[in-house]
């Protein structure tokens, strides 16, 4: 493993974006991007629905190394969002390196000549001495099997995969589901559907979310000056990065202080906007805060209270061809059905069939969950990295910050290998399941493993699979150096 090395970065979304722009610095020069889509951006590129944006201040949502003046709000838009990742290409350089619409869908290990092979669906075939999967967690649609789907006479389409040639104006429109996308999006197609219907399995924790509008003349002013603009922008997101590490995140670390603190935002802001008992009643969440992902919006709960909104809570029993009927044989009569349904995370079924070291699939080596040591790599998949895989998912703070710090950990093994004249790097299994252990054990204190909280971050077994179990210093931590001790290094066919 050297400099010149091969390597493959799978995806460009913001994750394999900064992967290619920190490995060509750190001297990488022989990069390649594959990238399934037409453009970059990933979920931001994929998610185009009404009101799509960041549910993140945007101070934390952009990288250390590149950051943003020109943004119009606090929480941008999905296409701002896609404009940003653009402009990493531009900014450094990263064209050359790019194919877009160009989808891996393979990628098979050959023990004899330490790469892998990875085959697209376009028909090339290609060699990397290591793989960096970029594909991430959220990029699977979920939609749920219901009854009569296959009769539904009207158009029908999941919020991550949006029809804009669907014109909702004056439309009878449901939507099922109640979580973030939902909260964005609803505010929207209630300002111009003719009737909405909201289908909630269950409330969600809700604070204000103080989305400001930043006016060009603001932007102008920054820019008079950027270098000032920078270094105080550096320092506020420093402090709004510690603000959440520290205090947020004591909702999901379950502090008796952060329940009480969170809890009572929501609580407040509930009361604020919604006066009616009953709908308050039905928007008060039945299990602990932290469970499920804390929501911020100021729009949401107002849409609810229109007079051609209706929430509602009863289970859907089927679809017809006009429209859902619910238990209690209530039916709602609808044009439009859109899945704000999440996406696929329990199973980990890439589109990608990477198989490993002795034939091993990793589809089949997930099949019972996904597992991996630090969240970047797997046992028996040897050069193998992945960003914002199995346990790196985030409660409280920027997923842009643990990416970046993925990275680090990469580079750091990719230049040991390199410093020790080895071609092969695969983590023990030893190293991953004491890994695992201590990782259940710091989750068994977070409140995603109490009784009550059923949420997308658990397998169907129960087993917390998403999620990192600290906050991000502890991530820091953790990866901060590279146990040599916990891999198998080989050099030509020898074990070094």
């Amino acid at each position: 493993m050297d400099h010149s090395t091969p390597i493959v970065i799978i995806g460009a979304g913001l994750g394999g974006l900064a992967a290619a722009i920190q490995l060509k610095q750190a001297g990488y020069h022989n990069l390649r991007i594959l990238e399934k889509d037409g453009k970059v951006g990933g979920t931001w590129a994929q998610n185009t629905y009404p009101g799509c944006s960041c549910d993140v201040p945007v101070v934390l949502y952009q990288y250390s190394f590149a950051p943003a003046i020109h943004w119009t709000n606090t929480y941008p838009s999905s296409a701002e969002l896609q404009a940003y990742c653009e402009q990493l290409v531009a900014q450094f350089d990263l064209g050359p390196l790019l194919s877009l619409a160009t989808e891996a869908i393979s990628a098979i290990w050959q023990a004899d000549s330490h790469a892998w092979t990875i085959t697209t669906k376009q028909g090339e075939t290609l060699q990397a001495g290591a793989i960096i999967s970029a594909l991430g967690q959220l990029n699977r649609p979920a939609i749920p099997a219901l009854p009569g789907q296959d009769i539904f006479a009207g158009a029908s389409m999941h919020s991550a995969a949006w029809d804009h040639t669907v014109d909702l104006a004056g439309k009878k429109v449901g939507v099922i589901g109640s979580a973030a996308s939902a909260v964005q999006l609803i505010p929207e197609v209630a300002q111009v559907a003719g009737k909405l219907v909201v289908f909630q399995r269950s409330a969600n924790y809700i604070g204000p979310r103080g989305d400001r509008e930043i006016p060009a003349s603001e932007v102008a002013l920054l820019m008079s000056n950027p270098a000032a603009a920078m270094d105080i922008g550096a320092r506020n997101r420093a402090l709004v990065f510690d603000t959440a590490d520290t205090f947020f995140w004591q909702a999901f670390s379950w502090t008796p202080e952060g329940r009480a603190a969170y809890g009572e935002v929501a609580r407040r802001h509930l009361e604020s906007q919604i006066a009616d008992p009953d709908l308050r009643a039905k928007l008060t969440p039945d299990y602990p805060v932290g469970c499920k992902r804390f929501l911020f919006t100021d729009t949401y709960y107002p849409a609810l209270t229109l007079p051609h909104v209706t929430l509602e809570t009863a289970r859907i029993e089927q679809l017809t061809a006009n429209g859902i009927t619910v238990t209690g044989g209530v039916h709602h009569d609808l044009d439009v059905i859109i899945y704000a349904t999440g996406f696929e995370t329990t199973g980990w079924h890439w589109s990608l069939d990477v198989v490993g070291d002795h034939g091993q699939r990793l589809a089949d080596q997930w099949a019972d969950g996904p597992e991996a040591y630090l969240g970047i790599t797997t046992a028996h998949f040897p050069n193998f990295f992945m960003l914002y895989g199995p346990h790196t998912n985030l409660g409280h703070n920027s997923i842009t910050y643990m990416m970046e710090r993925q990275i680090d950990y990469i580079k750091a093994v990719l230049d040991g290998m390199a410093a020790r004249q080895v071609d092969v790097a695969t983590v023990t299994e030893d190293a991953q399941a004491r890994f695992l252990l201590g990782l259940q054990d710091r989750l068994s204190a977070t409140v995603w493993a109490d009784p009550a909280c059923n949420s997308w971050y658990k397998n169907d077994q129960g087993k917390i699979t998403q999620n990192w179990g600290g906050n991000c210093r502890d991530y820091a931590d953790a990866v901060r150096d590279v146990v040599w001790s916990d891999y198998t290094l080989e050099q030509g066919n020898k074990s070094a």
